[in-house]
């Protein structure tokens, strides 16, 4: 139990309060910058953009977006095999304020080369910061717990809170600075609340973390540590250089890159590591007969959530474009940023979240709780619901021929429907990945759950670019196929809830 006479924040420990700041501004950062992303690249010239194809723009934003939920795998083993958590951190939030000052700063180079390669170094950079942060600071949150149990859960409740204040609160204020002012005022902004979660953290981080996650786990042996920490620094090393060099070749044209082709192989890949892993681990003869099944069980919620989150992270790109383009956004003779559309998920989650959390206590306590698959069957119901709805708009917008701007209370209602899969989804996965996975494929498991959001967002990215004023049809194309495939998944998923509730002998 806390000490009383210890400071403490909403009654936990007041440690919570940094990796709170530290998490919201990061966050603000991030879900602030992501959204003007896509529409920035595809802005004409004289608009102040990029003036890439929509296809190419959207695909860069999924590669980026994917990316980000790549890193935390590197970033963690770095953490564990020589920085610690905190360093680890500190440097994820430094690195990740470089590559915000970096895009702020490239539109002074131009619209030309210089611009473009301030502007991709920017990303690159906040990638890998992101990859040393996201997963090292959840990690510290645990270990403000080390009596575990509901207390922790507690936690991870106000952490999460502080996660989606700091995503709705970027989205308003760098939407609204990237639309009206300008491009480079909204990455701006978004960069102060970098550097404000980095103050955060390291003026607060040595008073109130007190020691927790300094140190790594070290060898007995000295000579053995000094050889482990010397191959994860050649690691690094090796993984900067290679970075560095393809960065070099591309932005002095040696090397071309298609973003659409890019990221299908990408995809390709991402998907492929997952089947060697799967394999893998069921192949380990040190599992028992009942670990495989969780294996495969976890095997079709990996899947299933991959093709929620491909339709899911379609926010910042084909209905951040959809607002953008065919939203009656006037209130009053002044226009709503298409931007503060992203805003409305994180609110909805914030108002939301209490509710479905005493919805499965509730149904708990009756003996009626849904199992996993049946909880993933219902995110996925959700999701397909969302896009369905879109998809009468859409076709009001073809009929007009183009000239129809629709009522922002569609995206609003479909983003309402989004967010009730994603709490029907989300916080039951992570809880999933650690309650099946054999106790030695744990942190893997962990880190497979973030690689189907990877996936998810490099899908996302892929065919978020379909909706085009030049090209009306596809919008309504693209809405109907997503909904089609979200509700075909909800449909083989339900068909294997029985069968997974026999094979785990569970009533639910």
């Amino acid at each position: 139990m806390t000490d009383r006479s210890e400071r403490t924040f909403f009654g936990h420990p007041i440690g919570l309060s940094t990796l709170f700041f530290t998490e919201m501004w990061e966050r603000f950062s991030y879900y602030g910058l992501r959204p003007l992303l896509v529409l920035f690249m595809s802005a004409a010239l004289l608009d102040g953009g990029f003036g890439f194809e929509r296809s190419a723009a959207s695909a860069i934003v999924g590669i980026y977006a994917g990316l980000i939920y790549l890193a935390p795998l590197p970033g963690g083993w770095i953490a564990d095999r020589w920085l610690g958590l905190q360093r680890t951190i500190w440097w994820g939030a430094l690195l990740i304020t470089f590559g915000h000052m970096a895009i702020g700063v490239s539109g002074l180079a131009g619209q030309g080369t210089a611009g473009k390669v301030a502007f991709f170094a920017g990303l690159g950079l906040i990638v890998v910061g992101t990859g040393l942060l996201k997963p090292n600071i959840s990690a510290i949150v645990g270990d403000l717990y080390p009596e575990g149990g509901s207390r922790r859960d507690a936690g991870f409740s106000i952490f999460y809170m502080g996660i989606n204040l700091g995503s709705f609160l970027g989205q308003l204020v760098t939407g609204y600075l990237g639309e009206q002012v300008g491009w480079h005022w909204g990455f701006g902004a978004a960069g102060v609340g970098m550097f404000l979660g980095l103050v955060v953290f390291t003026l607060a981080a040595p008073k109130t973390l007190r020691g927790i996650g300094e140190d790594i786990v070290r060898d007995p042996d000295p000579a053995v540590q000094a050889r482990r920490e010397a191959r994860v620094k050649q690691v690094v090393a090796a993984g900067g250089f290679l970075v560095l060099a393809l960065f070099a070749l591309g932005a002095s044209g040696v090397l071309t890159f298609d973003p659409v082709s890019l990221g299908s192989s990408m995809a390709i890949v991402l998907l492929g590591i997952a089947v060697v892993f799967f394999a893998t681990v069921l192949l380990d003869r040190g599992l028992s007969g009942q670990e495989r099944k969780q294996v495969v069980v976890i095997l079709v919620l990996f899947l299933a959530a991959a093709v929620f989150w491909a339709a899911f992270e379609q926010a910042p790109t084909s209905l951040n474009l959809f607002a953008r383009d065919f939203t009656d956004r006037a209130m009053g003779g002044w226009e709503i940023p298409a931007t503060w559309f992203q805003s409305v998920n994180s609110f909805f989650i914030i108002v939301l979240a209490p509710v479905f959390a005493a919805l499965w206590t509730m149904l708990g306590k009756r003996d009626r709780d849904l199992s996993s698959p049946a909880k993933f069957t219902w995110g996925l119901i959700f999701a397909g619901l969302g896009f369905a709805l879109m998809i009468i708009p859409a076709n009001a917008i073809v009929a007009s021929g183009g000239s129809l701007l629709v009522s922002p209370w569609w995206l609003v209602g479909s983003y309402f429907l989004q967010t009730m899969g994603e709490l029907s989804l989300s916080p039951v996965g992570l809880s999933s990945m650690t309650k099946l996975s054999p106790r030695k494929y744990v942190g893997q498991m962990m880190g497979i759950w973030f690689l189907a959001t990877s996936v998810g967002n490099l899908i996302a990215g892929l065919v978020g670019g379909r909706v085009d004023p030049e090209n009306l049809q596809q919008t309504p194309e693209l809405f109907t196929f997503t909904a089609g495939f979200l509700f075909v998944s909800a449909i083989v998923l339900a068909l294997l809830i029985i069968p997974i509730r026999r094979m785990m002998g569970t009533k639910h």
